[in-house]
């Protein structure tokens, strides 16, 4: 399935507006959520085919987010992308055992984050 849409989680503004920015300009339509709880409220409003997650953010964080959606009928077939700025060995476990498709480091280099969602789709 190609993607098309992507929702971009973040609660980050600069962070939100240059990931926007940066698939826009790449061909993909976006939607973006700024907390876990908008996030699991919007894969299913939303639709989107792929979902790149923050971890760390007020409320519900990332990794919540992630477990709530990938394990939900309707939402549990949207690959999750995590984006964030835990590094650690342990974390990227962490976010991959709570549903998530891969997992990137923040600041995100931009040419693999899209060849990642190009191997996607």
């Amino acid at each position: 399935m190609p993607i098309k849409k992507i929702l971009v989680v973040d609660d980050s503004p600069t962070e939100r507006l240059a990931m926007t920015e940066l698939l826009v300009k790449n061909g993909y339509e976006v939607a973006t959520a700024d907390s876990g709880e908008d996030a699991i409220v919007k894969s299913k409003s939303e639709t989107p085919d792929l979902i790149l997650m923050d971890v760390v953010m007020p409320g519900m964080n990332g990794y919540q987010a992630t477990r709530t959606i990938s394990r939900d009928e309707a939402t549990r077939a949207i690959p999750i992308i995590m984006c964030t700025s835990k590094g650690l060995e342990t974390d990227r476990i962490w976010g991959m055992r709570q549903g998530a498709y891969d997992y990137l480091v923040k600041p995100v280099e931009h040419a693999e984050l899209l060849g990642r969602i190009k191997a996607l789709g």
